[in-house]
């Protein structure tokens, strides 16, 4: 039964999915239509955003390896897949297909959602994307970071309930307790229904009626009313033990419709006067902090930087949403172009108090950490659009001349990097492992593996640079010559 419901409920979501996707796709038997490995990148496609690689055949080779990229890709994303192979996959085995689909599901859909109530809750947040440009977590450990990834998959679960609770909690006597038997009666979807969209339910009515006439009319509106679809039926959860994954895959829509609800003004600007709030303390917290370890250590400054890193990246989270207002500068309120002149302010004294720690590096940590940031500003600007490709020639010639200057230090940098002896004469460590760490990715991941790329690109264009001024000379020459002195003209300037 459980199994039944799972494979019921997941198709569903799926579809749901894939109805965004282009040219829309529909699965019609979840065992079978996965074995290709095209349902699965076309599913990670639409909820990631990204383009994945494929295969474009259907022979055995060509569904292993689309199933391999999508495990990939997943994987590249921290998720542990235990004990899922592509064989397994392949063959259609249920209880695998479904223990992947619940991890997609988990982590695209349940997760995203929760991640913004987990503060709310004070529950322990995933590390957002920081806003700073080089975040002292980078070199954080993968141990550490699974570990982390599992409390939250606990929090998740937690945020979802706790926010279910939270909208059944304005209908006095509907309680939820769990994913399971709480909502068998009905009436938590209907409460939810209630305080989302009020006037859609009569709740008093609904304590006198049956649990499957409860289910069937919540599942009712909430298909034609707020749109969400029907994952589930009211056989499927008016049962003793109903399935705990199907009913947290369907709660979590009515999560995803309230984060769609339009805010009014007056929610709009409370939540910009915390934001304000927020900031004002992160500037005090941080100018105390820089006073406070004035004459401390190197050690110590960048330790109590990673700190407040890991407590700035957890508490930005409620803000992001406001934070990130996608609305244009004409658009914004005065107390909203005051809050994003305060958030750049913090986001630039912070960038301003690494760079100050990275100058403070012990020699010759400091001259990496420099030919470093040099090598990651020359990668990291866009190719010269110069429409004189004579001067274009001598920009890239340029940059390659510059480029290969650093690159020529690469092996000796390397060298001390990996024979930095990290303690002083005390024995005391001069460098949190953290840094070191995060200098060699960088050296590893970052430089040694884009190096012979960026060449081939400033080659590239250098080569266009040249071919454009060829092109240009043939144009010129193809007219009469003329005068003896135009030919010599012509001559000289090639």
């Amino acid at each position: 039964q459980r199994e039944f419901t799972q494979k019921k409920t997941f198709t569903s979501w799926i579809n749901s999915v894939l109805a965004k996707h282009t040219p829309p796709y529909v699965v019609s038997d979840l065992y079978t239509d996965i074995q290709q490995g095209h349902l699965l990148l076309d599913l990670l496609e639409v909820l990631s955003g990204q383009h994945l690689p494929r295969e474009k055949g259907f022979n055995t080779f060509q569904c292993r390896s689309n199933i391999e990229n999508a495990l990939t890709f997943l994987k590249s994303r921290s998720l542990k897949l235990i004990n899922i192979h592509v064989a397994d996959i392949i063959e259609g085995k249920p209880s695998i297909v479904l223990g992947l689909i619940w991890t997609i599901i988990f982590h695209f859909h349940i997760e995203e959602l929760a991640r913004t109530l987990a503060c709310t809750y004070n529950q322990p947040s995933l590390d957002c994307s920081s806003a700073i440009d080089s975040s002292p977590k980078a070199g954080r450990s993968a141990k550490k970071s699974a570990k982390i990834k599992e409390r939250w998959k606990m929090s998740a679960t937690k945020a979802l309930l706790l926010w279910a609770k939270e909208q059944c909690s304005l209908h006095g006597s509907v309680s939820v307790t769990d994913f399971k038997s709480s909502w068998r009666s009905g009436l938590a979807f209907l409460a939810i229904i209630q305080t989302l969209r009020p006037g859609l339910v009569d709740l008093e009515k609904a304590k006198a009626r049956s649990n499957k006439e409860n289910l069937k009319e919540a599942f009712r509106i909430a298909e034609l009313e707020l749109n969400i679809p029907r994952l589930l039926e009211p056989e499927d959860v008016d049962i003793v033990n109903p399935d705990e994954k199907s009913i947290m895959t369907y709660v979590a829509q009515f999560l995803q419709y309230s984060k769609n609800l339009p805010e009014s003004e007056e929610d709009v600007q409370e939540k910009v006067r915390e934001a304000m709030g927020w900031l004002a303390a992160q500037e005090k917290k941080l100018a105390k902090l820089l006073v406070e370890t004035e004459n401390e250590t190197y050690y110590q400054k960048y330790k109590e930087m990673m700190s407040f890193m890991e407590t700035f990246n957890q508490e930005k989270t409620p803000f992001l949403p406001v934070l990130s207002s996608k609305r244009g500068e004409a658009e914004l309120s005065e107390g909203q172009q005051q809050m994003r002149e305060e958030w750049d302010k913090v986001i630039s004294q912070i960038n301003e108090w690494k760079a100050k720690l990275d100058q403070m590096l012990p020699s010759p940590l400091d001259s990496i950490e420099a030919w470093l940031q040099e090598v990651e500003r020359l990668q990291a600007e866009d190719l010269p659009d110069l429409q004189d490709p004579f001067k274009a020639m001598s920009v890239f010639r340029e940059i390659i001349v510059i480029f290969k200057g650093l690159m020529d230090c690469f092996d000796s940098h390397l060298d001390t990097l990996q024979s930095f002896r990290n303690e002083d004469e005390k024995n005391m460590p001069l460098v949190l492992p953290e840094k070191l760490e995060e200098m060699k990715r960088r050296l590893f991941s970052n430089i040694r593996s884009t190096n012979p790329s960026t060449f081939l690109e400033y080659h590239y264009g250098l080569c266009s640079a040249i071919a454009s001024e060829v092109k240009l000379k043939l144009n010129i020459w193809d007219v009469k010559y003329g005068a003896k002195e135009s030919v010599e003209s012509l001559l000289e300037n090639w």
